[in-house]
């Protein structure tokens, strides 16, 4: 089995985990993510974080992003511009939320385009030493790839519910590994910067 097999092979087993989570399981583990995360991680005012909006069965950040918003950070979300390219646009209190793509929805094309210093990551499986599996899309690393060729190196911190834990993530030399991972159980660090 190659190595994209095994991951293919991982990430279908672990979000059909997910997905059978129910709706109420899913809104009570995300809401103990936002009192995980809500004041442990550290940033200062004006701070630019992205998060994302839940589509099919993903965490729902958005009391973890309300309260960073209280906090001081500038919050922004995916939108999706081709099959290539996600860009990041600022979520701005009672702005309009539009369908972007891929049954994503996020602030018009109008928002300001942000660059995050701070990213919550959606994942389809991760392992304790800070691995993950993506969508396979590749959508999350292109656009850290994109931030570091600008000299810019946004802390990483994936989403995911313990269920998606797998044993070893196989990872390759251009895979992006993870500051810290945020689930139902708590934040667990893999880098230093947090808290």
């Amino acid at each position: 089995m190659t190595v994209k097999d095994l991951k293919a092979q991982l990430r279908n087993e672990r979000l059909s985990a997910r997905d059978a989570m129910s709706p109420e399981n899913r809104a009570s583990k995300s809401l103990a993510m936002a009192d995980h995360a809500g004041e442990a991680v550290g940033f200062a005012l004006g701070t630019i974080v992205s998060g994302f909006l839940p589509i099919r069965s993903e965490a729902d950040l958005r009391p973890l992003m309300a309260r960073f918003a209280v906090r001081g950070a500038r919050l922004c979300v995916p939108a999706i511009l081709d099959r290539q390219t996600i860009v990041f646009r600022e979520l701005a209190e009672g702005a309009p939320l539009v369908d972007t793509g891929f049954g994503t929805v996020g602030p018009a094309a109008d928002a300001a385009i942000l660059d995050p210093e701070i990213m919550l990551v959606p994942l389809s499986a991760f392992d304790a030493r800070g691995h993950r599996i993506g969508y396979g899309a590749g959508h999350y690393d292109r656009a850290i790839s994109r931030l570091r060729q600008k000299g810019l190196h946004p802390k990483l911190i994936g989403i995911a519910f313990d269920c998606q834990e797998v044993a070893h993530v196989p990872d390759e030399p251009h895979d992006i590994s993870l500051d810290a991972i945020l689930t139902e159980s708590g934040l667990r660090f893999f880098a230093s910067w947090i808290g």
